[in-house]
């Protein structure tokens, strides 16, 4: 991490605000999310539906969180014939396991955030039965992103827990990443799919992995046979 929020005391949300938007992903989608606020306005044709939309990512969010990090950013690099198979998305995130510290490993690869937003966009565009409604998932999803890289990126600075909620998402996140890497996949989202799923251990009964700063280094075993 960079030296504005690695190796300091009592830093500061105003601190780790200034750090987060020297990085170019929250800037996509602050910009993005920007624009598909202003075209849902412009657009209007507002119905129950718009209600929906929130109600329904919120409830589909924290099992979508679950399954990219366990079978994306988790993937196990596999051969096939003479080729490897090892997304981008999975090789930052063993280098981000590595060194957790490391601020720019923190965030999504810009290459696949900018994936990410446009694929949000084709779907808002064409998946939806009128313009409004998608634009409403548009900034609902966009808004989500920002969130995500904005609690992640926090999660690793230190900047010490001031509230109940961040202090769930403070606690969990860093159990995954130096007690045991096979549980507490929520990020954003703590206890919630985890719970449901039985990634959710109680910490003290929970070994700590050998492989937790460095993925797949051995079969290390455990309940993630599904990150493999």
């Amino acid at each position: 991490m960079s030296a504005s929020t690695s190796g300091r005391r009592g830093l500061t949300l105003a601190d780790a605000g200034r750090e987060f938007w020297r990085h170019p992903t929250p800037w996509l989608f602050l910009v993005a999310l920007t624009a598909a606020v202003i075209a849902r306005v412009a657009v209007g044709g507002w119905r129950l539906g718009d209600a929906l939309v929130p109600l329904a990512i919120a409830a589909a969010f924290p099992f979508l969180e679950w399954t990219i990090h366990v079978f994306v950013l988790h993937w196990r690099p596999r051969r096939i014939g003479r080729f490897t198979l090892d997304p981008l998305l999975a090789r930052k995130h063993r280098e981000h396991h590595i060194a957790p510290r490391d601020v720019a490993l923190v965030f999504i690869p810009l290459p696949s955030a900018i994936g990410a937003v446009a694929s949000a966009m084709v779907i808002a565009l064409w998946l939806f039965p009128r313009t409004g409604m998608g634009l409403t998932f548009l900034v609902v999803t966009l808004t989500c992103g920002l969130l995500y890289e904005w609690c992640h990126y926090l999660v690793h600075t230190d900047y010490k827990p001031k509230t109940a909620a961040y202090r769930v998402i403070w606690r969990d996140h860093r159990l995954h990443h130096f007690k045991n890497e096979h549980y507490w996949f929520g990020v954003t989202t703590p206890g919630t799919a985890d719970r449901v799923l039985r990634t959710y251990p109680d910490a003290t009964s929970v070994p700590t992995s050998p492989t937790a700063r460095d993925l797949h280094a051995i079969d290390a075993g455990g309940p993630a046979a599904v990150t493999r």
